[in-house]
């Protein structure tokens, strides 16, 4: 046991009347002795009310333990906690120190009565931070609780649309989900692959005008795709739990789309010569088209990858927005410094400062095609400063671009296994794993998920096994939980 220790603002207080007014109190095994003056700063807090407190049954209602002996009053609390809650009564606000779980402390403010509005401000955006992690993986837990049990509450037309959402959006739910995925995937890259390949001419047949046409094989081949993507759309559209957010959601504009040409194109070719001229609809046609690259952006719905290089970027505007101000400065300092330097030479390919543009990007961006370049003395000297300066333009801001990739990649990765670990945790104090043959499972439900304590509300209690074998195998259980509970908290905070 650790001795008494004073602390070590009892400097501050130097008055014999708060010397006198002293408890000690025993924080899991760390003594301190506090003042009376210090403690009735804050008379709403468990230590201000326990130092007016005289009966035993106030005493015991305040504390874990008192010793009447020595006057000294045990709490079974962080000691490192309460060194950051003793703060307060000194500096008028708490400050957590690294290492210490946001939403433990918060509890532990909440035991000794301190009200959140005395934290730091740096201390209350880590714990919204927290708080929003948090949030997500509950919202992760009842997602996979509501895919795995669905809503009992729904009536039949309702569980068809659940069940072909679960198996046109959730690849994870289910085998033919993921079945789906994989071939919906074969069909985006086959889509891909005929688009680029019909464009070679030697695959390409002419027409009755003798004009160069996409291959017969080519064409059946991308409408088996099309009708793929048609149906992969309208069942999702249909089970949708919500139509019009389906609708102008950003990847199922995406997907409309990829379909939407092969459809205006069948129209404008069926009955569009009747009403414009042949040329006007052969134009329509290419620039429809043109139109099919926006399939490649399908991708994007089964890659985690792509999904989290869209995240990265829409979190990294600002850098990319401090980059496009570096090039444009720049560009327009050096072509106007080129053109100026140019103009007078017999040969010169900078006519004008517009024009000069197009060498101050490719010469910034590294690039160098070679089609415009200086040729007088004074323009390569402007020509190589551009040079420098345009690498260190582009190199200064990419740094926290991919930073903010990697954070928020492992913050996707950290959550995505946190939610998994809950849903372990659940299913082993429910019994779910290693379950004696013949006992009812049961997996506790979305609504037995409470965000305050992010805890299921299921049964806990784990019956006496009689049986040697069935005690082994609780043992095993009991073992999974608590590994499963370390790693859990270890992927929170």
């Amino acid at each position: 046991m650790w001795g008494i220790q004073r602390s070590r603002y009892a400097d501050c207080n130097g008055s014999e009347a708060s010397e006198e007014a002293e408890i000690v109190v025993n924080i899991g095994g760390v003594k301190q002795v506090l003042y009376g003056e210090v403690l009735n700063r804050y008379p709403d807090t468990r230590l201000a009310e326990l130092l007016d407190s005289q009966s035993s049954e106030e005493i015991s209602s305040l504390c874990d333990d008192y010793d009447p002996e020595t006057g000294e009053y045990y709490f079974d609390r962080d000691p490192e906690a309460f060194k950051c809650i003793i703060e307060l009564y000194y500096y008028g606000e708490i400050h957590m120190k690294k290492g210490i779980c946001p939403i433990c402390f918060m509890k532990e403010m909440e035991f000794w009565k301190i009200g959140s509005d005395f934290l730091d401000e740096c201390c209350k955006s880590h714990l919204k931070e927290v708080e929003d992690e948090l949030a997500e993986i509950a919202e992760r837990v009842r997602t996979i609780l509501v895919d795995r049990e669905g809503d009992p509450s729904a009536g039949g037309w309702q569980r068809f649309q659940i069940s072909v959402w679960r198996l046109m959006e959730k690849p994870e739910s289910s085998l033919p989900a993921h079945v789906i995925a994989i071939v919906s995937f074969i069909f985006i890259l086959i889509s891909s692959v005929v688009m680029c390949v019909g464009t070679i001419p030697e695959l390409q047949v002419p027409d009755s005008e003798g004009n160069l046409t996409e291959h017969p094989t080519l064409e059946v081949i991308e409408t088996v795709c099309i009708c793929w993507f048609t149906v992969e759309y309208l069942l999702r559209l249909i089970s949708s739990p919500n139509q019009i957010k389906f609708f102008f959601s950003f990847m199922n504009i995406i997907d409309f789309m990829a379909i939407m040409p092969f459809f205006v194109v069948l129209i404008l070719t069926s009955i569009g010569a009747g009403v414009m001229e042949l040329a006007n609809v052969q134009q329509a046609v290419q620039a429809l088209r043109i139109m099919r690259i926006a399939r490649i952006f399908k991708l994007a719905r089964h890659s985690s990858g792509l999904q989290t290089l869209t995240s990265a970027l829409k979190s990294s505007l600002k850098e990319l927005g401090l980059l496009l101000m570096y090039m444009g400065v720049g560009v327009f300092l050096f072509s106007a410094l080129g053109y100026t330097m140019e103009q007078n030479h017999p040969d010169t390919l900078f006519t004008s400062i517009p024009q000069s543009f197009w060498w101050a990007v490719i010469t910034m961006t590294t690039v160098g095609y070679g089609d415009v370049y200086p040729k007088t003395t004074l323009g390569r000297c402007n020509a190589a400063i551009s040079f420098l300066c345009g690498v260190i333009a582009i190199a200064l801001p990419i740094h926290p671009i991919i930073n903010n990739f990697v954070l928020f990649y492992n913050k996707q990765q950290v959550l995505d296994t946190a939610a998994k670990h809950e849903i372990e945790l659940m299913a082993l104090r429910t019994g779910e794993l290693e379950a004696p043959p013949g006992e009812h499972k049961h997996i506790c439900g979305a609504a037995g998920w409470d965000e305050s304590t992010r805890t299921c509300h299921s049964d806990t209690h784990i019956p006496v096994l009689k049986d040697a074998k069935l005690q082994k195998s609780q043992k095993n259980n009991n073992k999974k939980l608590k590994l499963a509970k370390i790693a859990s908290m270890k992927l929170k905070y």
